[in-house]
């Protein structure tokens, strides 16, 4: 008789059949076999909070061939993920198979490697409650919140709406972002910048305005900045207090859940959901060119920064054999971790960190070979020697002022021979100075004053949001996709670019929870809730009373809201489209298929419109308007405003200009080299 391995995903299935052999059945449950039924709470809140689980609709044939498999095997093994939700599939697993929850069964590969699999089969044991109680605890939490919030807000707000603990802390953090920006107000200053040089037609360098020796000086308005640049008519600019020293940069560490999604969403422009996807196959496994079925990375789902010791091993041969010993530093680098890591994996790395990108490139999809390449560089790089800059920073003395200058030079590149971490802001990082010495005079070939305003908070991009949720503590690493995507469909935020803000409906929702509902959206109860249910997993608290001590007061908020509160209305957006059936102005409404015009005298007047957002330019295929359109995936394309009798699409944005050759539209290109390009049919003009 064969031995069953039940994993989640077919691809994880296909990848470990090829280590295991023949004596091996491979079958994937394709996630979760059970649930809580969806049309009812499922949970008895007065006896324990005792879950009921059912089967999920669609999966009975699964469910029978799984038992059918188990039956006839000699042993049973459950490969599920080595997470909570991966614990909590294998124990409803064992449930449904009659498997004796001591037995040791479970198996948890932190790789899909050969070396991975074996030594994962090599430690079965028996499953772990604590991980599993973590899971029900949280799914319970999150469904008693979901549904007892999710009618209520049917009742006071508009139908279809949902709540959730961790959602509804999510949007808070966006819907308070902007009050910010609305709240500040701006000052305006003013800077004096100059270019400067060591002889009269030497290379120029920038300098920056302090204020005197003793003090700085803010420069409020043009009165000041211009009595100012009148003393500095025909003055003389002297280098003083010529500092020169070195720097030791140190390379980011290896990613975790949190950072991969940030950087993936900074340098890829990937949403976090995008991320997720395309790491959930590497490290599932991929059909590579002369090496077969294989894991790329190690589990997605972790915010360690923890390696191996033969990972590191691994990577610093690499770097020794491609770089040379001196890009090692002299011991092994050891990041530290953050106070509420789990550190229950290892930071998610390559698996083989020998196999480069290039190597693996022709076998992948264009968004798993991107986020393969930046995960193996930015491993590798965190093994590699720090950057060595030689710095220099000068004052120029120009009669009782001081100019301030600096910059560096790389002495020695490290680990950015290799890979850079993107930055969330523009980052005005000092460029080289020339060879400036202590009493040089110095030619200031450009001065002058630039008027500037204090600019509000920047709103929250996916990659920001994201890190402010890890900071105050907000969900976990398998929860930070779900939450953003659930929170933009379910229209509570939207994007504006690559910004994040929040809808009318997303505001009206959050006064209401503040007011009704305080502790559900507020960041502190949040976090707290999060270390209980790791306490949970730690076995330092039970999930009963975790869930007890909350239901309590819950329940009281609810049923006083339920009763004190009136309905609240949404605003609103009016557009400036007429309805032509009655003349009122038609507003912003939002269904199922997005936003949409519609008249506001329903049910008098049913007019609606499509909502088409025009584009700068032509088709360059028929010569009508373009238009901007949405893909499934939600990502903006242009478009012919005749589809479908003209099938121009592209994802490069008219830029409004005209092609000098043919007279079409100009469009952006999309990426690093992008420029402007005539996508005329046999005109090849670039700019």
């Amino acid at each position: 008789m064969a031995k069953l391995v039940i994993v989640e995903s077919p691809a994880k299935a296909k990848t470990i059949k090829k280590y295991l052999g023949k004596d091996y059945e491979v079958i994937a449950s394709m996630g979760h076999i059970r649930d809580l039924p969806k049309t009812l709470l499922g949970v008895d809140v007065e006896k324990g909070f005792r879950p009921r689980y059912v089967d999920i609709p669609g999966k009975t044939a699964l469910i029978r061939q799984l038992k059918t498999a188990a039956a006839n095997s000699e042993q049973v093994y459950l490969a599920t993920d080595p997470d909570r939700e991966g614990e909590a599939i294998s124990w409803h697993l064992a449930m449904l198979l009659g498997i004796p929850v001591n037995e040791k069964n479970r198996i948890t590969f932190n790789e899909i490697t050969h070396s991975g699999v074996t030594a994962g089969m090599a430690a079965p044991r028996t499953l772990d409650m604590n991980l599993v109680n973590a899971q029900q605890a949280r799914r319970i939490l999150d469904r008693i919140v979901g549904y007892k919030l999710s009618p209520f807000l049917w009742k006071k707000v508009r139908k279809g709406l949902s709540a959730g603990r961790v959602q509804s802390a999510t949007v808070s953090l966006v819907v308070s972002r902007e009050r910010e920006i609305r709240a500040f107000v701006s000052e305006e200053y003013w800077t004096l910048d100059g270019l400067f040089s060591v002889t009269e037609k030497g290379r120029t360098f920038p300098a920056k305005f302090y204020g005197t020796a003793d003090n700085k000086i803010r420069i409020v308005d043009k009165q000041q900045a211009d009595a100012i640049l009148a003393e500095l008519e025909n003055a003389t600019y002297v280098a003083q207090n010529v500092k020169t020293g070195t720097r030791r940069v140190a390379p980011a560490p290896p990613f975790t859940t949190s950072t991969m999604q940030q950087e993936a969403n900074r340098k890829l422009n990937f949403s976090s959901r995008r991320t997720m996807k395309a790491a959930q196959e590497l490290y599932e496994g991929i059909e590579l060119e002369n090496i077969g079925a294989m894991g790329l990375i190690t589990y997605m789902r972790t915010d360690s920064l923890r390696i191996s010791d033969e990972a590191r091993a691994a990577g610093n041969e690499y770097i020794r054999n491609t770089y040379g010993a001196e890009y090692l530093p002299s011991r092994a680098r050891v990041f530290k971790q953050k106070g509420n890591a789990q550190d229950a994996h290892e930071a998610i790395r390559p698996s083989v960190p020998s196999l480069t990108p290039e190597q693996v490139k022709n076998s992948l999809s264009s968004d798993q070979y991107r986020l393969y390449k930046l995960i193996w560089e930015r491993f590798t790089a965190s093994l590699m020697a720090d950057q060595i800059q030689n710095t220099c920073q000068v004052d120029i003395a120009v009669d009782k002022y001081i100019f301030k200058a600096s910059g560096y030079t790389v002495k020695f590149d490290g680990h950015t021979v290799l890979y850079v971490e993107g930055k969330d802001e523009k980052d005005d990082e000092n460029k080289p100075l020339p060879v400036i010495k202590q009493g040089d005079t110095l030619f200031c070939r450009e001065l002058g004053g630039n008027q500037h305003f204090t600019q509000p908070p920047a709103r929250y991009t996916e990659a920001t949001l994201i890190k402010t949720m890890e900071e105050n503590g907000i969900g976990r690493p398998s929860t930070y996709a779900p939450t953003v995507s659930t929170v933009l469909a379910r229209d509570y935020v939207e994007r504006e670019g690559k910004a994040i803000k929040p809808t009318n409906l997303g505001e009206v929702v959050t006064d209401l929870m503040e007011k009704q509902f305080p502790e559900i959206v507020d960041l502190d109860f949040t976090a707290h809730m999060e270390k209980q249910l790791d306490g949970v997993e730690n076995g330092k608290a039970d999930w009963v009373a975790v869930l007890d001590k909350f239901y309590g007061g819950f329940a009281r908020t609810l049923k006083n809201a339920e009763s004190d509160l009136e309905r609240v209305k949404v605003p609103e957006i009016e557009s400036d489209e007429v309805c032509e059936i009655c003349g009122r102005r038609m507003v912003v409404k939002t269904g199922r298929y997005g936003k949409f015009l519609a008249c506001p005298g329903y049910p008098e007047c049913k007019n609606t419109k499509r909502i088409v957002e025009t584009a700068p330019g032509t088709c360059p295929k028929c010569g009508n308007a373009l238009v901007a359109k949405k893909s499934r995936g939600g990502r903006k394309f242009f478009g012919c405003s005749h589809y479908p009798k003209c099938d121009f699409a592209t994802w490069n944005e008219p830029s409004g200009e005209v092609c000098p050759q043919c007279g079409k539209t100009l469009f952006r290109k999309k990426g690093k080299n992008g420029g402007l390009v005539c996508q005329t049919e046999g005109c090849n003009y670039q700019k």
